[in-house]
């Protein structure tokens, strides 16, 4: 009766299946502790209010670009009004036109009803005939002159007629584009608040309290408003005090993306607002307004002075001495003080 013992593995079997078993363990050993390649590790609080600063940054970039499409369409609203304004002068006039030559053309052929030479042999009176047929080319030159008139006002009119269309046309074009750029910034907002949500309250709190760049976790002290003048320089001019005194006034208010006053600000219209309060108009964008007058050293910085942040001014406040700026920081915070330092690559404007 035969054996059916399976025959003894040779050596040279045992160390192939040890190392088959060794492969196989250390796999499955690798596979538990894995991390899988689409989990990236959890962010420290560090980690997230970084990403919560540049989508801040960012958003604030595309609210300055939201900012200048809007104040361009703005301006390209009040241009269509004013043209279909004229058009429709425009058109007015060419009726009046029409009829005074209507009324013009009624009396030349009722005094013209038949030949000037035969009306002259039939008349009783040819001296008040004469006087008649006068008056009849003097008609005559004047309706010559309405419709020549009348021919320039129907051009003129037509051109306007194409620019208004032409305008129209483009603040339809802008209103797209400031819809596109109020999209990016309200993406980019709700990013940084699904990111702040993944923070603890004692986490949010420190944030809030923090300047955006470097703060050190500490709010900004708020000078006392009699220093402005003592030991940093008077304000540059008395409207300089006056948007000062109004940028103050501000405080506390909340910042509001695209808003220039006076319940809530952004960055530049913060500034705006303020200044307009002393009678000074400044553009709406804080890139506009780092050009809106002289540029002088930060350490020459007087209160009043506007302060444009990073290489593309997408952030502005007011100087207000004492080493401290008035501005709307961010999303979420209030209309505050903080440090001039606060951001890289300050420019100081004195308007």
């Amino acid at each position: 009766m035969g054996s059916h013992r399976r025959p003894a593995a040779t050596g040279l079997d045992r160390s192939a299946r040890t190392a088959t078993v060794t492969v196989l363990s250390a796999a499955t050993a690798a596979a538990a502790f894995a991390v899988p390649a689409s989990a990236a590790p959890k962010d420290t609080p560090a980690a997230t209010k970084a990403k919560v600063d540049r989508l801040y940054e960012q958003a604030e970039q595309a609210t300055e670009a939201y900012n200048k499409a809007d104040e361009r369409a703005g301006t390209l609203r009040r241009q269509v009004e004013r043209a279909q304004d004229k058009v429709a002068r425009g058109q007015e006039r060419i009726n009046e036109m029409r009829g005074e030559i209507g009324t013009l053309a009624e009396a030349q052929y009722r005094s013209g009803g038949i030949d000037p030479s035969l009306a002259l042999m039939l008349s009783s009176d040819p001296d008040a005939y004469l006087d008649k047929a006068s008056a009849l080319d003097r008609i005559s030159s004047r309706q010559s002159s309405h419709l020549t008139e009348l021919q320039r006002a129907q051009r003129a009119l037509a051109q306007e007629r194409a620019e208004a269309g032409r305008t129209l046309a483009e603040l339809e074009k802008s209103r797209k584009t400031v819809a596109r750029h109020k999209r990016v910034v309200e993406d980019k907002l709700a990013k940084a608040r699904r990111l702040l949500n993944t923070l603890t309250a004692a986490q949010r709190e420190e944030y809030d309290r923090a300047s955006r760049s470097g703060g050190g976790g500490r709010e900004a002290p708020r000078p006392d408003p009699s220093d402005a003048g003592a030991g940093a320089g008077a304000p540059a001019s008395s409207r300089a005090a006056a948007a000062i005194a109004a940028a103050r006034s501000a405080v506390g208010k909340p910042y509001v993306w695209g808003a220039n006053g006076p319940s809530g600000f952004d960055c530049s219209g913060l500034t705006q607002w303020s200044y307009a309060q002393a009678g000074v108009g400044l553009p709406r964008t804080s890139q506009a307004q780092r050009h809106a007058g002289r540029q002088v050293p930060l350490s020459q910085a007087q209160p009043g002075d506007l302060v444009t942040y990073r290489g593309d001014a997408s952030h502005v406040g007011m100087y207000v001495g004492n080493g401290q700026v008035v501005h709307a920081p961010y999303p979420g915070a209030t209309v505050r003080y903080d440090p001039v330092n606060m951001m890289p690559g300050a420019t100081v404007t004195r308007v």
